[in-house]
């Protein structure tokens, strides 16, 4: 089975959008956007992206969020127009937000009514009330998701959610970090490659960053050195990252962070790309990367230029 990793697309569309959408934390994103952002991510990857994918034969996308910059509605119904054109969407793509697309409250509702199909549990993975913690959501016990494609299980997180201006940290909290324990330790999952997804780095010194960082980095990775995993991947940063987690019995957890599926500017090693894996055997290996050539217009191998150290 074969995998691409993708994140952070940041796909623009501001059809329809009036000043008043933008009286709120949006508006430091909408001055991002004219002074930078706008200019540095690009539709046009994505779409090229897609079509790359279809012709390779990929079993399974999966996006660690950011579909949006500023979570309009706008912004969502044109990201889902984008995705659908993913062959076989209904059961071979997953996404989960990122903080982007909570960069306003009313950004978590829009991503459910958009993108909820795509990061939902298979039938008999729903949580119960029984799974909440004290104080949470219905919302919040949606996560994590469960879906098993295979021999691949793809543990889905949520860190998204409204934060302060200037802010984009993230999230977990202890009722998820408990569920998503419970799922990787699951009796069902004995064989699989459980894959672990969330939009922060949960590892490394950018995961202990107290303005965009993960605030609950080091319950995470007691969790995960309890329960295991064959693989975590994030995204937030636009680089490829490469960290280790302590996992069970003195075994180690690859976390993999990968740069901006849309990104092009003036950064060769950041230029827009899509990681590739593949599952066999109740193991994860990674296969590389396809990079964008906004000239061409398709993706492929990577140059030297465009590879960076893996940090």
């Amino acid at each position: 089975m074969r995998l691409a990793h993708c994140s952070d697309l940041h796909l623009l569309s501001h059809d329809g959008a009036r000043w008043l959408d933008l009286a709120n934390k949006r508006w430091i994103g909408a001055m991002n956007l004219l002074s930078n952002r706008s200019r540095h991510y690009h539709v046009s990857a994505f779409d090229d992206m897609i079509e790359d994918l279809n012709a390779s034969g990929v079993d399974h996308v999966l996006c660690t969020g950011d579909v949006t910059n500023l979570a309009l509605p706008q912004e969502f119904a044109f990201a889902r127009a984008r995705f659908d054109k993913l062959a076989n969407i209904a059961t071979a793509v997953t996404v989960i937000p990122g903080n982007h697309d909570a960069y306003v409250a009313a950004g978590v509702p829009l991503f459910a009514e958009h993108f909820g199909d795509l990061a939902t549990s298979d039938p008999g993975w729903a949580w119960t009330a029984a799974d909440a913690a004290a104080g949470e959501t219905p919302e919040q016990l949606r996560w994590p998701f469960v879906r098993v494609r295979g021999e691949l299980a793809i543990i889905g997180l949520s860190t998204s959610r409204q934060t302060p201006w200037f802010t984009a940290y993230g999230r977990v909290d202890r009722g998820q970090l408990a569920r998503v324990k419970q799922a990787l330790l699951d009796p069902r999952l004995a064989g699989k490659a459980r894959l672990v997804a969330i939009h922060h780095p949960p590892a490394g010194k950018r995961a202990r960053n107290r303005i965009r960082g993960l605030k609950d980095h080091a319950a995470f990775a007691e969790m995960i050195a309890e329960a295991g995993a064959e693989l975590v991947v994030h995204g937030h940063e636009h680089r490829d990252m490469t960290e280790t987690l302590a996992g069970p019995r003195g075994s180690s957890v690859t976390v993999r962070g990968v740069a901006s599926g849309t990104y092009f500017h003036n950064k060769p090693d950041k230029t827009a790309r899509y990681r590739i894996f593949d599952i066999a055997g109740g193991k994860i290996t990674e296969v590389g990367v396809r990079v964008w050539d906004p000239a061409a217009h398709r993706f492929g191998p990577p140059t030297p230029a465009q590879l960076p150290e893996r940090v």
